[in-house]
């Protein structure tokens, strides 16, 4: 190995949940820099999600968050001249960080006004089991399950 691996630095908890999954979220669905926006967003879908529901917005979207964390998915190894599928766990660093850009990436893809509304039915969905995060993961499982055979090939 050269060097040391730098340290990960934790993001600092926001403001009103004081969680910094929050922060690392709000992270992930900022764009060009804009942090304020990524939180008023942010934000404005747990209220919509709260309205709509009539529970806590921020503890539905853990339940969405966890819903559509993957436990299992699929890693390309090349064995003699063939590329197999193998089948490998989700380090825990790596689970948050797919379930979080999963929401986000298939929330933009849905149709609605603003990205506060699109997040807000994103989140509410894959609370429920349903929506293209969960439906992502779900795959990735059915993917994983069905490379089972190559399991002994191990990365």
């Amino acid at each position: 190995m050269r060097k040391t691996k730098a340290k990960k630095i934790a993001p600092a908890p926001d403001a009103k949940y004081n969680d910094a999954l929050v922060t690392r979220f709000v992270n992930n669905l900022m764009w060009q820099g804009k942090k304020n926006t990524a939180f008023t967003i942010f934000y404005d879908a747990m209220d919509r999600i709260s309205k709509q529901t009539n529970e806590n917005g921020y503890e539905i979207w853990k339940k969405a968050l966890s819903n559509v964390t993957p436990a299992v998915e699929v890693r390309s190894r090349r064995i003699g001249g063939a590329t197999f599928q193998i089948p490998a766990e989700v380090r825990a660093d790596r689970k948050i960080s797919l379930s979080i850009k999963w929401l986000i990436r298939f929330s933009r893809e849905r149709n609605g006004r603003s990205m506060a509304e699109k997040l807000a039915n994103e989140v509410v969905a894959a609370a429920k089991g349903e929506g293209g995060a969960f439906k992502k993961k779900e795959d990735t499982h059915r993917m994983a399950e069905a490379n089972k055979a190559f399991a002994h090939f191990k990365v």
